[in-house]
């Protein structure tokens, strides 16, 4: 199990450095000087030849990759253009509320949807079936930002239960933050709960037409022993997949979640650091949602291992 822990992290080296390579790229190919963008329409020479200095694009396209890889290769993601403060401490200021946005959104989406799915494929061609299915298409079809909108009017504005933005960590208001975290956490789970259901409901059903299954019936097994214990166990690889794959969603949603409820986490800190035009920000978060995906895989595979032990690469 080590040896593979070990073999999968060093094949995640390469990809990171795609990645690495893919983000530096974008900055300094990009139609136009990226000094004048940034700078602006009325900036002066010498502004747009400060952040020119200040970027490093004075130097030749080897020589910028190669001293980047270096501050990178020290922790260092550079400094902001705007706030003048390293990106590494903006991102920690603001990883808190991203990382239970997505903590709070996979547990319940994983404990709604799994369930869900479960029942769906035990009640395969009833009224029960297809009402899940119908909610898992509707689910999938709203925008995040449609959804919490109407969310917001009907909890926050009209019944007044919830708040309608903001933040409050859990280590200070616990209730607080419950208050806050709620409304965010239904609006971006949705569109996961759906795929997750869908993807559980499909890998049951296949698994529920197995002779193994049948004969666990003949044993006079119950039917709860035989979906949880036979049918989800051996479904559990799929799910797993998707949950994983999910991440991406996870990402993309928690961008447009943190706008519409004003949260102050990294979703937030990449519209702002796109509408000022921050390239060292936008970059440091690219690598940081890159190397979480990567890392979430890497799990997501040595789960495989222990859902299934014949798994092996």
């Amino acid at each position: 199990m080590l040896a593979f822990i070990a073999k999968r992290m060093l094949a995640t080296i390469p990809v990171l450095g795609v990645v690495a390579l893919f983000v530096f790229l974008m900055l300094r190919l990009s139609p136009g000087d990226p000094a004048s963008i940034i700078a602006g329409d009325y900036a002066s020479p010498s502004d747009i030849e400060r952040i020119r200095e200040q970027l490093g694009l004075n130097a030749s396209i080897p020589v910028q990759f190669g001293k980047w890889i270096w501050t990178l290769a020290h922790g260092d993601l550079g400094i902001s253009i705007f706030t003048n403060l390293p990106v590494t401490k903006l991102i920690a200021q603001r990883v808190e509320p991203t990382l239970m946005l997505s903590l709070t959104t996979l547990v319940f989406a994983v404990l709604i949807a799994v369930p869900l799915g479960v029942i769906a494929a035990w009640k395969a061609g009833t009224w029960i079936d297809r009402t899940i299915m119908i909610l898992a298409v509707a689910g999938f079809s709203i925008p995040v930002f449609v959804l919490g909108y109407i969310l917001i009017f009907q909890f926050s504005l009209e019944l007044r239960w919830l708040p309608v933005q903001g933040y409050t960590s859990p280590f200070v208001d616990f209730w607080k933050f419950t208050r806050h975290i709620t409304l965010p956490t239904v609006t971006l789970s949705v569109i996961y709960i759906a795929l997750i259901t869908r993807i559980t409901r499909a890998s049951v059903i296949e698994v529920l037409e197995e002779d193994y299954i049948r004969t666990a019936r003949a044993k006079g097994q119950s039917e709860r022993i035989v979906l949880l214990r036979h049918a989800l166990k051996n479904a559990a690889v799929p799910i797993v997949t998707v949950i994983g794959l999910g991440v991406a969603l996870l990402i993309g949603g928690v961008v447009i979640t943190e706008s519409v409820f004003n949260i102050p986490g990294l979703g937030r800190l990449v519209v702002d650091a796109i509408l000022k035009r921050d390239y060292p920000i936008i970059q440091g978060l690219i690598l940081v949602f890159s190397m979480v995906y990567v890392m979430v895989n890497l799990v997501v595979d040595i789960i495989y291992t222990i859902v299934d032990p014949r798994i092996r690469y």
